[in-house]
């Protein structure tokens, strides 16, 4: 997904610290194969292929994460959208060009997002995008998705005592032996948490600078272009997806609607 991977665990031994930490990784790799709009053959891939032609059936991890995602998306009044693909695309051309998008490109874009038009049938298992040319983007909750699943594979070895972290998602699960929690960072204060999900988001490391103002990497679906005010938020949440979507989302919405949103998903945030 684009970023390093770091577990950390406790176990009785070395071989089976190595065989749990192997699972994870792989849990990881089959959702990165099944999540990306970079792969062509990935399960999101192949969903956008078909795009505007009734329902698609789709695995369970697939199915799950938009679920997931529409919640997210109620929460924060369409904030975080994962059918901001198309967008997204124009905007890494922007960010590879540093020209910002054609108006006309922009607003054929900005006419395949929108969560509602995504309809997912649980029972049946299908997910179905309304419009021909939609495409969706996993890239604001998909590692807090995957972080989770991969703490779910080492508690069912039963090494609860653990940490994932992919870029700035970080799920924990029981504190380290003769400790009360891990320690992580929170802008620049350590805290000790567990059995927890934190997530920040920011423009610090990913951004472009075009005819002198700042954009983030992070699109906003309701102008189609990187986000301006530079931000750095922090979310906690009981889940990798719920915290990394809120963080997402969370660089766009005031205060008031950001406060909302938490009070709805029963997360809070650390630092903003």
């Amino acid at each position: 997904m684009g970023v390093e991977t770091r577990i950390v665990l406790h176990a009785p031994s070395v071989e089976l610290a190595a065989a749990a930490a192997d699972a994870a990784y792989a849990a990881i790799d089959r959702l990165e194969q099944s999540f990306s709009d970079w792969r062509p053959d990935s399960e999101l891939s192949q969903l956008a292929e078909r795009a505007g032609s009734g329902p698609v059936p789709v695995a369970d991890d697939l199915l799950d994460i938009l679920r997931r995602a529409r919640a997210i998306s109620a929460a924060t009044d369409g904030a975080f959208d994962v059918t901001v693909g198309p967008l997204v695309a124009l905007w890494r051309e922007t960010r590879r060009t540093r020209a910002l998008p054609d108006a006309i490109e922009l607003e054929r874009a900005r006419a395949l997002v929108g969560w509602r038009l995504v309809e997912l049938d649980e029972a049946r298992r299908t997910v179905a995008l309304a419009k021909p040319g939609m495409r969706l983007d996993l890239g604001g909750i998909g590692k807090g998705y995957a972080c989770q699943r991969a703490l779910e594979v080492l508690a069912s070895r039963g090494l609860e005592r653990a940490l994932i972290q992919m870029g700035g998602d970080i799920v924990c699960g029981a504190a380290p032996p003769g400790r009360e929690g891990w320690d992580i960072d929170v802008g620049g204060a350590t805290r000790s948490v567990h059995d927890v999900a934190v997530a920040t988001s920011g423009d610090s490391e990913q951004h472009v600078e075009i005819d002198g103002v700042r954009y983030s990497h992070v699109v906003d679906p309701r102008t189609g272009l990187g986000v301006i005010a530079a931000r750095q938020i922090t979310i906690e949440a009981a889940d990798g997806a719920t915290a990394d979507a809120l963080a997402t989302a969370g660089s766009l919405l005031s205060p008031h609607l950001l406060e909302r949103a938490l009070r709805c998903t029963d997360a809070r945030r650390l630092s903003r």
